[in-house]
């Protein structure tokens, strides 16, 4: 496995290739759902790239970014083991410069949800996807669907860039009890990784409504909300694929999106209808 850290090196070197590229961006503090990443991009493509960057952009002021986990070490010989072709490590002072261009996420799907308490973290996310997508050039990239909002986002991005790239969502790996994987997940004491299991209780209950016939976006909604409690709720949001309200569930076009608070802990999951 070829480790690189210089964002020109890396390019230079990919350049060279002239073979199909997949690529894993990640934050590091790897765990099964990033494995499953690759592993897919590894079956599909003839050289695997995965990036490691804590993203200084994505996070606002007073957020983890200096708390949030680093295992530099471990993450290396997670790649290795998996296969990796090359793990990008940049530096962010060799990604950004002053005055610089900026890309902005959209007016409206870019700051509803996650985007409403966050604001400004999804353009945060699209200028350093935006980044690594060139200087990696891959052919496909791969993306959990945990990360719904900013998946979405990043597919919007790439039409409405016309960027030669095509993203692959890759389903949310769980634990056995059912909670999703996240790095965040070592912030949780083992109370309240208890009290988290209510986000997939939730999610279930809906999928077994709608398994039962029942389509109605509020009713759906207030099952949910029953589940959750007394968790600090973020947002429950019944939408179509194109982030947009909804009365009804519609199989094939449908996305439910949850968003808690366990202890000081922000938890994202979500079911694909």
């Amino acid at each position: 496995m070829k480790i690189i850290s210089d964002p020109l090196a890396l390019k230079n070197y990919l350049r060279k290739q002239k073979k199909t590229i997949g690529y894993v961006p990640t934050m590091g503090a790897l765990h099964e759902g990033h494995i499953s990443l690759m592993k897919k991009a590894r079956e599909e493509n003839e050289i695997v790239v995965v990036s490691i960057f804590v993203n200084p952009t994505q996070f606002l002021a007073g957020e983890d970014l200096d708390k949030y986990p680093r295992r530099d070490e471990a993450d290396k010989k997670i790649c290795e083991l998996s296969g990796v072709d090359v793990l990008f490590m940049p530096m962010s002072e060799f990604l950004y410069f002053d005055d610089e261009v900026k890309i902005q996420a959209p007016n409206v799907r870019g700051y509803i949800l996650e985007g409403a308490t966050r604001p400004g973290h999804f353009s945060g996310v699209l200028r350093v996807v935006m980044k690594l997508l060139n200087l990696v050039n891959p052919t496909k990239a791969y993306f959990g669907k945990k990360d719904a909002q900013q998946l979405h986002l990043i597919i919007l991005m790439v039409k409405h860039y016309f960027m030669d790239v095509e993203i692959i969502p890759v389903d949310t790996v769980r634990e056995s009890d059912g909670l999703a994987l996240s790095s965040r997940n070592i912030y949780l004491s083992q109370q309240e990784r208890q009290e988290a299991l209510k986000i997939s209780q939730a999610l279930y209950k809906a999928s077994s409504m709608v398994a039962s016939g029942k389509r109605d976006v509020q009713e759906i909604k207030k099952e949910m909300l029953l589940i959750l409690e007394p968790l600090e709720i973020g947002y429950v949001a019944l939408l179509n694929r194109d982030f947009e309200s909804i009365e009804e569930i519609i199989l094939g076009k449908t996305i439910i999106l949850v968003e808690v608070l366990v202890g000081k802990t922000r938890l994202l999951d979500n079911l694909w209808l």
